[in-house]
This record gives structure tokens, sequence and C-alpha cells, in this order.
């Protein structure tokens, strides 16, 4: 299976402390084409910027309430855990994601 960057899947998230996981949607950013998939949690928290990501049109994404992309938390995650695809972002709403990642990786590479 590959997924395509702005694809929105349902997977079990482990907490930062590895304490537990819970379902959450995440945003696909990258599939290398191995076991794994490079991935930014999808909240219903509102975005705090510079770096999270309002989606517009998260109805159409297949997700349940007002939503934002968390770019500066990416993660990795294997493919067999995924436990199902809910949807996709629009067009607009993955070119305001990748320019903050854009932001987010220059912010990095100049500091």
């Amino acid at each position: 299976m590959s997924y395509r960057p702005g694809e929105i899947l349902l997977v079990p998230l482990v907490f930062s402390d590895g304490s537990a996981s819970k379902r959450r949607p995440v945003m696909v950013v990258w599939d290398g084409g191995d076991d794994d998939v490079l991935v930014a949690p999808v909240t219903s928290h509102p975005a705090r910027p510079p770096f999270d990501v309002a989606l517009a049109d998260w109805q159409q994404a297949g997700l349940r309430l007002p939503s934002t992309a968390r770019v500066q938390k990416l993660a990795t995650v294997e493919k067999s855990t995924v436990i199902r695809p809910l949807g996709r972002l629009t067009t607009g709403d993955l070119a305001r994601v990748k320019a903050a990642m854009s932001q987010l990786f220059g912010d990095i590479l100049a500091g």
C-alpha cells in the first residue's frame, strides 16, 4: 500500500512520552515506499501559530470536527497500523500545509 501527501488516515498514534496510544487522524506528509509513512497529527484544537494550519475544508477531508494540521509534530507510523483512510485534503488546504512545512524546515535549516 502506498499513500499520497494530503491523505487523511486514522491510526493509533503513540503519545510523545510513550505511555499510551489513541486513535487519531493524521495527514500523510511523505511515503518513501517502505513499511512506514511520515505523518502530521490532525487535531480538533484551534491552530496555534506559526506552524499549525487550520483546515478550511475539514469536512471534505473526511473529518468530523473543525481541524488543524500540526506540522511541527511529525511522526512516523507503520503502514500496517493504519485503521482506515478517512479522506484527502483539498488542493487549497494541502498548499497551505506545504507552505507551513516549507517555513518550518527553512527555520530549522537556518537555525
